[in-house]
């Protein structure tokens, strides 16, 4: 069986002593680490340094992606403007998460904090990573000793740290400062880099890393950068930079010289449902591949790189389900027969529990930060009219997936105890006292459809929190899915592979192909529907299906838009998109902006009469601008950086298409000074 990666490693008193110094300045990518605490060329002079600060480097790509806020906000940022996702907290006062027309500014907004966003962090994660991988690149010519295929293979996953990072950045703020050297005294005049070529230059590093950093087949420990997880990098960035060809050849190869393979039956640890008297599920190899114990099993042919966070000393909070499930205990929920709060997360030990209706194991207390929208709920599972139902990634039979009329009213009280949720009265019940029904038949019986009413993917959002199951008492807040659950999750697998190289193929005119591509993904899931032709908008729903809550999806929706600007293609409405203006459009009417503006405003509800909603006094108007397919340049780096101006982005105040900026990585690099 493969390993994890050598826990000593983060435990080893070089590492304490780096992450100390390393960690102390967070707060702007500007800033310098204190060299007074200690001698760099000490710390580095030897492997062991070496080690430790690529530790740092991947420890810093798991906070990166996981920021530890119990209600993950980090993950679901990158949800809230898209076609498939979107905030849904309607009891969070005073955060601007419902409209980023208005409120998204540089000077606000950025930081969100509690339940509201985290782009700011996302800014300084980012840099943080760039820093650590600097720090490797700077000083790893300099230790002695290293043969030439360690010293290369070294700066191959320092460049993948970099590049994974700055792929990020970019495609979530745009035109940015490229940072490639460890700083050493304070420079206050970078210029911004075009995001285009920045990207050439991460072409440039992650060829390289391709070429020196070992195969997983040929690695003790698995966790650490390999050739596969720079291969998949690469074809990314292969796509954007209008490398089509190169895109498809490395993904063909990935594919077929790695010995990966997508999974096609169930294989690894069986870990059913929280509580398999509430809610079965039959074993198979959807709901098997998102196992924890199986994401890093050595059967797992489909892992190309994972995020290890399941081992007991360096886990990070994981809360997927808190984040994501709705809100299926509120009080908003009535029963059939006016009962308010008709189902509860009791403890096991409470009089009240029934093993049978045991949700919060099940489902865990969701808070509804994220929410699904329509299209992801329903659109891209019908097909000619017919919900595909056998779908495994839909599939209620098999319990990979959850509507909300499965749960079952579980407080005593209510009349409808044991019963199926109803969003709409049966009948006429009761009396209201002035001579009409208590509940008229047809009656909504859930008044923040919002935040408690819509389906879930129980497969991607289940984690067992082992601890808590010894805990006969806990509840809502304790419960075994309520907070603290940490478990490994992918930061690529092969099913992305596939979809990336039918999108090289539909970008050369190859359409057949990239439904080839498109079907593998799809026969795996045993899904009806296979296509003998795709649309760009068939990818990117295949994309949602196969990858939700595992891609950053509005980063992905900025790179595909850049991709189909690009290369001229029609998107599945027959647009087509400027490369000269495809990120350069302001205002919110329904016509125009980029392929990411496209499907916000057809597939869900931002800016649409009915992108409305209200909880009690908090309302919500869901609104996005054309411009915010990227995010503003926070405000606090422009002011930091005080000797030379950086790129505001585009309909954000303070933009001047008269700034100067790098249209060369090159350049960029060589106005830093130093070499690495």
């Amino acid at each position: 069986m493969k390993q994890y990666i050598n826990t000593l490693l983060y435990r080893s008193s070089k590492l304490v002593a780096l992450a100390a110094t390393m960690t102390a300045c967070t707060d702007s990518f500007l800033e310098q680490d204190p060299l007074s605490f200690y001698e760099p060329t000490a710390t580095y002079s030897t492997e062991s340094g070496l080690q430790s600060a690529l530790t740092m480097c991947d420890k810093q790509l798991k906070t990166y992606i996981l920021d530890g806020n119990w209600n993950n906000v980090g993950l679901a940022t990158n949800y809230y403007l898209t076609d498939v996702g979107m905030y849904a907290k309607t009891d969070m006062g005073g955060g601007f998460q419902d409209n980023f027309d208005a409120k998204l500014t540089p000077t606000s907004g950025m930081s969100g904090g509690g339940d509201g966003n985290f782009m700011q962090r996302f800014w300084d994660q980012g840099f943080n990573a760039v820093k650590y991988a600097n720090s490797v690149l700077s000083y790893v010519d300099k230790v002695q000793g290293l043969a030439d295929d360690i010293r290369d293979a070294y700066k191959g996953r320092a460049y993948f740290h970099r590049a994974y990072a700055y792929y990020n950045l970019t495609l979530q703020f745009g035109d940015i400062p490229l940072i490639t050297k460890l700083m050493t005294s304070p420079k206050q005049d970078y210029k911004s880099t075009s995001k285009e070529a920045i990207f050439k230059m991460l072409v440039h590093d992650l060829e390289f890393a391709v070429q020196h950093v070992p195969s997983q087949q040929n690695m003790s420990y698995i966790g650490m950068v390999n050739q596969e997880a720079c291969m998949h990098l690469l074809v990314k960035c292969y796509l954007v930079t209008g490398e089509y060809a190169k895109a498809e050849q490395t993904a063909t190869e990935l594919i077929t010289n790695h010995g990966l393979h997508l999974m096609l039956e169930p294989f690894g640890t069986w870990q059913p449902s929280g509580n398999e008297k509430t809610w079965k599920v039959t074993r198979n190899v959807v709901w098997d591949l998102h196992r924890t114990p199986n994401i890093c099993h050595s059967a797992n042919k489909e892992l190309i790189m994972p995020i290890i966070n399941s081992n007991d000393q360096n886990f990070t909070t994981y809360n997927i389900m808190r984040a994501n499930f709705a809100h299926w205990s509120n009080s908003v929920i009535r029963d059939p027969h006016g009962l308010a709060s008709p189902a509860s997360n009791y403890a096991r030990n409470n009089s009240n529990y029934n093993a049978e209706l045991d949700w919060v194991r099940v489902a865990g207390r969701g808070i509804a930060l994220n929410r699904t929208s329509y299209h992801y709920n329903k659109t891209i599972w019908n097909y000619d009219g017919e919900t595909d139902w056998q779908d495994l990634r839909h599939n209620r039979e098999v319990g990979n997936w959850m509507e909300m009329e499965d749960f079952k009213y579980n407080n005593p009280k209510s009349s409808w105890y044991g019963k199926n949720y109803q969003l709409y009265a049966t009948e006429d019940y009761g009396n209201n006292g002035l001579g009409g029904p208590l509940v008229r038949k047809g009656d909504i019986l859930c008044s923040d459809t919002i935040r408690s009413w819509y389906p879930t993917p129980l497969y991607q959002l289940y984690i067992l929190d082992a601890v808590a199951e010894a805990n006969q008492g806990a509840n809502q807040f304790q419960g075994a899915q309520g907070k603290g659950c940490n478990g490994d999750m992918y930061l690529f697998r092969l099913a992305d592979t596939y979809l990336l190289r039918a999108e090289a193929r539909f970008y050369q005119g190859n359409a057949s192909g990239a439904a080839q591509d498109v079907n593998a993904v799809r026969q795996r899931a045993n899904a009806k529907k296979m296509y003998t032709t795709v649309t760009i908008g068939d990818i990117m729903d295949e994309r949602a299906r196969e990858l939700y809550m595992e891609e950053f999806r509005q980063a992905e929706m900025a790179r595909v838009s850049w991709c189909l600007a690009k290369s001229g293609k029609p998107d599945e409405w027959g647009n087509t998109y400027d490369i000269n203006t495809w990120d350069k459009q302001d205002g919110t009417d329904l016509t125009g902006g980029s392929y990411w503006y496209k499907r916000c405003t057809t597939y869900n509800v931002f800016n649409r009469p009915y992108g409305k909603g209200q909880q009690g006094s908090q309302a919500f108007e869901y609104k996005v601008n054309k411009h915010n397919i990227f995010w503003p340049v926070p405000n606090s780096a422009i002011t930091a950086n005080n000797k030379a101006d950086l790129r505001q982005n585009f309909g954000y105040d303070g933009y001047s298409d008269q700034i100067p900026m790098w249209t060369n990585w090159e350049e960029a690099v060589a106005d830093e000074g130093g070499s690495n």
